[in-house]
């Protein structure tokens, strides 16, 4: 009987397997690359014969001894919609079809930041029935061996009922596209908030470079879901023994109520994450409770309750009754109690909190988590009680190498791509000079990984985040890495960066301003890709001459000549040193289309910086087209990330 059930399971298995499969990304509504050969690829039975109809084109070829084939179709023009069928013991049709212009777009978060975040998200979403203009999201995944498959993935229309989805950098990129070319625009949105470039990175990149084949070599072998369970394990072992409970959602629907009885629950301050107290590490959904003193003046009556912001996602209740719910991390909570909620003595706020990934819990300023009444302004910082429910995976995509490249780039080669646009960085600053490596190893390794020529890299450099008010005097790493970026930019093939130190938030590591990042990286690509003769880019440092006391600065990219929003004329971010290297908020301004810097303190000057702070945000020098000029300096001090290196974290 086992004999005869294996027989049927492998009979089962051979007729499974003879069906033709096609990579997720082949799929409705997709977009092609026009003008180069299409690479159409999937799986199939051992020698099974294929055959691909497409527009005017039917080509044929057979799977390989594993069961893999790919075939190249001919380039085509812009156009469509058109069907794909791929005919094998099944038949497979593909609708909505279009060819146009594909972009990827990678990175971390604020690549990741999605259309309803941005600032006018209202007005942009109900302004979005491009039906031409097309993302495939893929999903998050993790693995340690490339995969050949996306976790998930699909293509949407852009409208305004998927906008809102869309990577917002991207989209605002693909509006300007289309508006010049008027042809399908495609975007393939995969990105990670938080991650390092590292593990972007493939395995073989690293084994071949100098910098990083001694840390490679001593990458274990990582099976990715046992290590997930052993972490997840460690933590909740951990939890159990801080708050004295096991872990469970048993009775989770009370938790919100006035009465329930949180006595023996354990304590954690707010606002600060609760991965800088008791919790590291823990990514999952947390319980924090409140109890606070209400007058008889202020009961039955309405009140406004402010949570500063909460990460990532909240339900909010007060003595039991749902107040309300935001998705977004970075964004204040501020929720109205109705009438009839707020009882004379005690009351209870009680708020379930999902952490997707990284930090977690209430955090931001003190002044912002309050309670006001009518009469009263009762402060809600200080201690809140805690309860865990669930514990979620505690692996991130940066303890290890090439997690992301394996999981979230592999599967997609050698789909047709006229380039790639990358927003990334943050994650590095601690790390920037060994930047200099990394990036161009990336950049390159995805070139060799695709086979589809130098194409296009488009990177947007860091804005401006006052991370460690970072300067020329304390150490700036944030300075560093834009550096770094700089250099890339200088050194490796057909790159362009998009400069973003004046749309920036001192005080938000993720600026609403998407409009004009997608903007500045599509005119790069107008002029660089479709030959549209447009200036792309702000004035960058070319050359310094010392007289007297004075620098003067010449510029490369001036457009049309240098020019200051300033209505008297004078220039910020710009310092100056003598030989000590102690460098002096300067004086400057512009003088036949070069730059004159000067201290009255500093009469035997040498170099100049330029936005060399964590917050350039002052910088304002632009040219005559609203470009800004990049972040530089003239000399060549040791940066105080030198000798930081990426290293496994096991």
């Amino acid at each position: 009987m086992k004999s005869y059930i294996k027989i049927l399971l492998l009979v089962f298995s051979i007729y499974a397997n003879a069906n033709i499969k096609m990579p997720l990304i082949f799929n409705d509504n997709m977009v092609l690359q026009r003008n180069k050969p299409i690479p159409v690829w999937g799986w199939a039975e051992a020698n099974e014969k294929i055959e691909i109809h497409f527009n005017n084109q039917i080509v044929k070829t057979k799977a390989n001894k594993n069961g893999k084939w790919l075939i190249n179709l001919k380039s085509e023009l812009a156009g469509g919609p058109y069907k794909m069928v791929i005919k094998g013991k099944n038949t497979i049709t593909i609708n909505n079809v279009l060819v146009g212009e594909v972009w990827v777009c990678s990175g971390q978060s604020n690549m990741e930041f999605t259309v309803d975040k941005i600032m006018n998200s209202k007005q942009e979403i109900n302004d979005s029935n491009f039906p031409l203009i097309r993302q495939f999201l893929v999903e998050k995944d993790m693995s340690s061996t490339p995969n050949q498959e996306v976790k998930s993935g699909k293509w949407d229309i852009c409208n305004k009922n998927t906008v809102e989805n869309f990577t917002a950098v991207g989209y605002f990129f693909a509006k300007k596209l289309y508006a010049e070319l008027k042809i399908p625009i495609g975007l393939i949105h995969t990105s990670w908030g938080g991650t390092c470039v590292e593990t972007w990175i493939s395995r073989n990149a690293f084994e071949n470079s100098n910098e990083f084949k001694n840390m490679i070599a001593e990458m274990p072998n990582v099976d990715i879901d046992s290590l997930v369970k052993n972490q997840t394990k460690l933590i909740s072992d951990k939890v159990e023994k801080i708050q004295g409970s096991k872990i469970t959602t048993l009775n989770e629907a009370s938790l919100k109520n006035l009465n329930y009885n949180d006595s023996t629950w354990p304590e954690m301050n707010a606002p600060d994450l609760w991965e800088n107290q008791q919790l590291v590490n823990l990514d999952g959904t947390v319980w924090m409770r409140k109890s606070i003193q209400i007058s008889k003046e202020d009961t039955n009556k309405e009140a406004l309750l402010e949570l500063a912001k909460i990460d990532d996602q909240d339900s909010t209740y007060v003595n039991g009754s749902f107040i309300g719910t935001t998705r977004r991390y970075d964004e204040n909570r501020v929720y109205n109690i109705p009438k009839n909620i707020l009882k004379e003595g005690k009351n209870v706020i009680a708020i379930r909190i999902f952490d997707y990934a990284g930090g977690g819990g209430i955090y931001g300023n003190a002044q912002d988590l309050k309670l006001t009444t009518q009469t009263n302004i009762i402060p809600l910082s200080g201690k809140w009680k805690f309860n865990v429910i669930e514990v979620k995976s505690a692996v991130s995509p940066n303890n290890y190498p090439s997690l992301l490249f394996n999981a979230m780039i592999n599967p997609l080669i050698p789909y047709g791509i006229e380039g790639v646009l990358w927003y990334q960085g943050e994650s590095n600053t601690s790390r920037a000079t060994q930047y200099k490596k990394a990036f161009p190893l990336l950049i390159n390794d995805w070139r060799t990984k695709w086979n589809q020529g130098d194409f296009p890299f488009y990177f947007v450099q860091l804005s401006s985040y006052n991370e460690n008010n970072g300067d020329s005097n304390n150490g700036s790493k944030w300075a560093e890495l834009r550096e770094a970026q700089t250099y890339t930019l200088q050194t490796v093939l057909n790159t362009g960066m998009c400069v973003t130190t004046d749309i920036g938030d001192a005080k938000d590591i993720h600026p609403t301003n998407k409009q004009d990042v997608g903007l500045r990286l599509a005119a790069i690509a107008l002029n660089n890709v479709y030959k549209k003769d447009i200036v792309f880019s702000g004035p960058t440092f070319k050359s310094k001459e010392i007289n007297g006391n004075k620098i003067i600065l010449t510029f490369d990219n001036l457009g049309s000549g240098l020019t200051t929003p300033n209505k008297y004329g004078y220039l910020k971010g710009f310092e100056i040193a003598d030989e000590d290297n102690v460098f002096h908020f300067a004086k400057a301004y512009i003088n036949n289309n070069k730059v004159v810097v000067y201290h009255d303190s500093v009469s035997n000057p040498i170099e100049v910086r330029y936005g060399w702070a964590d917050d350039a945000g002052d910088c304002n020098l632009y040219n005559k087209e609203h470009f800004p000029a990049s972040p530089f300096r003239t000399d060549n001090c040791e940066l105080t990330t030198k000798n930081i290196k990426y290293a496994i974290i096991n």
